[in-house]
Formats: structure tokens, sequence, C-alpha cells
């Protein structure tokens, strides 16, 4: 998938205000950072129920950044990345089936980690 296909199938999955940029770096901050938003707001509805939009938000985000990854350039980044993506769109899916505690705000806080590093890494990209 494109950066402009995951900004596309970003903005049809309802998505409020996101601010639109052309720069891969800034899609990619984005995405974290809606993504990390639907993760609070899910765990604030926390035992649910949960809000539809939040669930689709944070499904779509973390599709957008799993198939962003470069497995072959990025290495045990990328794998590493990947897995924490992953681990959010389980807990998410735990939301979904309406399981009791899901440990969204652990995964919120995860991505709030990632989103802190990539804007610190922001301009020297």
């Amino acid at each position: 998938m494109t950066f402009l296909g995951a900004r596309a199938q970003y903005r049809r999955a309802d998505s409020g205000d996101i601010a639109v940029t052309e720069d891969p770096h800034g899609i990619i901050l984005v995405t974290l950072r809606e993504l990390e938003r639907s993760l609070r707001a899910l765990a604030a509805a926390n035992p649910g129920p949960f809000p539809a939009s939040h669930v689709n938000r944070a499904f779509t985000a973390i599709y957008i950044l799993q198939s962003s990854l470069d497995f072959d350039k990025g290495g045990e980044i990328a794998v590493n990345l990947f897995r924490v993506y992953e681990y959010c769109r389980l807990r998410v899916a735990e939301a979904f089936r309406r399981e009791p505690a899901p440990r969204l705000a652990d995964a919120a806080d995860h991505i709030a980690g990632l989103l802190a590093a990539w804007q610190q890494i922001g301009g020297k990209a």
C-alpha cells in the first residue's frame, strides 16, 4: 500500500479533523496521533460500550501502520514495530468482542511512546 492509498483509506474511515500532509513522515505522525487518541477514548469507555467510530479508527490506523512497514529495509525495528501494532490490534479486538479489561490504556501508552520518538526524529528524517 502506498502512503497516498493509506491516507485515502484513513480519510474514508470517518476520521474527523486530520491534518492533510503529503510527507510520508507526516502521514505516519498523524496516524500514530489518531491511533493514540482512539485507544485513549476506548480506554475511557472501558468496560463499554465502546464507541464504534473509535474501534474503526483504531483498526484503520493499525492497518496503515502495519502495511507501511518495510521489513527488508527496517529489519529488527520493523519487526518490533509490527509487534507493537499487533498488540494494539489484539487489544482493540478484545474491546470489539466486549471482553473484560482489554488493557487499552497500556496499548495507548505504547503508541504514545512511539509517537514521542517519531516526533523527535521528524526534523532528522
